[in-house]
């Protein structure tokens, strides 16, 4: 099966470069959890571009992208470019998943429960590619 190429802004890829280096303490305890395919075998990169925005974690066959966002995010002109970066990644496929620093930093558990969650939803609603097609019982 052919992968879906996402398309980027190759001008985001320094920016991208640089906030991977300056990660906020929420992104690098998220990042602990998430790399190494520790999340079910699924492979998530840190900030990735994809479009004209870099999304904090993003895994490609899940088409997940997970936001960890700051105080400043609670800002009403924040929130608003939030939410367009979050409409224009969902005409991608993508779903992204939000989480306040607070709760990655207080409630890591059901940071990764929610995260679980999404996986294991996704997982009993996709055909396992070995099956497909296959119409013995």
């Amino acid at each position: 099966m052919k992968r879906k190429v996402i398309p980027y802004n190759p001008q985001l890829k320094e920016l991208a470069r640089q906030l991977r280096n300056g990660s906020t303490k929420a992104e690098v305890i998220l990042w602990q959890k998430l790399k190494n395919k520790q999340m079910y075998g699924y492979d998530f990169h840190r900030q990735k571009p994809v479009g004209n925005y870099i999304l904090d974690f993003f895994c490609y066959e899940l088409m997940l992208g997970i936001e960890v966002d700051g105080y400043s995010h609670e800002l009403i002109e924040i929130y608003n470019k939030d939410i367009i970066k979050e409409a224009s990644v969902n005409d991608f496929g993508i779903t992204v998943l939000r989480f306040s620093d607070f709760q990655v930093l207080k409630d890591t558990d059901n940071v990764i429960r929610a995260i679980e969650g999404y996986i294991i939803e996704f997982e009993e609603h996709t055909p396992n590619p070995s099956q497909e097609g296959n119409t013995q019982p």
